[in-house]
């Protein structure tokens, strides 16, 4: 059991990111609570269990990543019927907790009336929900949902906290945007106070998160304590021990951007091997991007020499250079 003063820090879904071996990595750097997958996409077929399997290989490992941290399958669509008969797949094939997808703010997902889409409907989003809980909370399985504050703006906000909590989840992570404001900063904290205030189930906050001291103004603007962190994840794996550190009044070591190098070249020679040179190529440019916010110009220089690059070998010598003329990581890390 976390004890009642200490915050709950989970790794946030990222299609295309946050993968099987990234999950490793990351979570056995410490501090994290769960995670949560990419999602799987359902409209109207049944989906057969390898579907599931390829999202997350951990279900055939009690759902737990090798550090032993919780792992979530996340679902993503918009007709009752199919995600309820999905659900039921998923959990046949070994999920012990499905989250719901309601703010995806990719264009195609929308279009399709999914992800942060379904937000202009609490209605909808009532019985997608229902219909998930109704088919899997008889064999002991909670729901758990993440949303934005909304679609175009934050009018429906609470009636989708709400309707959400109505229906059954046990937990509801608010991305403290919307869908139009994209991944813009700043996120509304403050916007996530008024759902929290109002509902019984426990809350997380997410977005622009990237430091301790972040997260200490994004607990005071919203008065959660739990957090999701997504892109922070990748840039400071660490940020979760560092979280629950000073919460317990301890001193925090920072982390230093050479132990983040570290670990792109540890993906690189492990699970990175399941894709295409391309793919691992073009995996890494997002991940060195995804530095910016966190590390600035060191992390920017580092992205503008690679982001021509087009084969493996020059994108690990890259990194190597970078890892060779930074400060040396602190012991024990990684």
């Amino acid at each position: 059991m976390i004890p009642s003063n200490q915050p709950q820090v989970a790794l946030a879904p990222m299609e295309g990111v946050l993968e099987e071996t990234a999950r490793h990595l990351i979570t056995r750097q410490g501090g994290w609570d769960f995670c949560v997958t990419e999602f799987v996409r359902v409209s109207h077929e049944r989906l057969p269990p390898k579907v599931f399997h390829r999202i997350c290989p951990e279900l055939k490992q009690a759902c737990l990543t090798p550090a032993g941290v919780p792992v979530h399958l996340q679902l993503l669509g918009s007709d009752p019927e199919s995600m309820a008969v999905n659900a039921l797949v998923a959990v046949k094939a070994g999920a012990q907790v499905i989250d719901l997808n309601f703010g995806c703010p990719a264009k195609i997902v929308n279009r399709h009336g999914g992800g942060a889409r379904l937000l202009t409907e609490p209605d909808r989003v009532h019985a997608v929900t229902a219909a998930v809980v109704t088919q899997v909370r008889p064999l002991g399985i909670p729901v758990t949902a993440k949303m934005r504050l909304g679609y175009e703006d934050a009018s429906l906000a609470l009636d989708n906290a709400l309707a959400l909590q109505a229906a059954g989840v046990r937990q509801l992570v608010v991305h403290a945007r919307t869908k139009t404001q994209g991944y813009k900063p700043p996120a509304h904290w403050n916007e996530i106070a008024r759902l929290a205030d109002a509902l019984t189930i426990p809350v997380f906050a997410n977005g622009e998160i990237w430091t301790l001291e972040d997260y200490q103004r994004c607990v005071k603007a919203s008065g959660v304590q739990n957090v999701m962190l997504g892109r922070t994840a990748l840039a400071d794996p660490w940020l979760a021990t560092h979280i629950k550190a000073a919460t317990r009044g301890e001193a925090v070591q920072p982390s230093q951007l050479a132990e983040v190098i570290r670990l792109m070249l540890q993906w690189i020679t492990m699970g990175g091997q399941l894709y295409t040179e391309r793919v691992r190529v073009m995996r890494i440019k997002q991940w060195l991007l995804m530095l910016v916010p966190r590390w600035g110009e060191e992390a920017h220089r580092c992205f503008e020499a690679c982001k021509r690059l087009q084969t493996e070998s020059e994108v690990i010598r890259l990194l190597q250079v970078a890892l060779d003329a930074a400060p040396r990581p602190r012991e024990g890390a990684l």
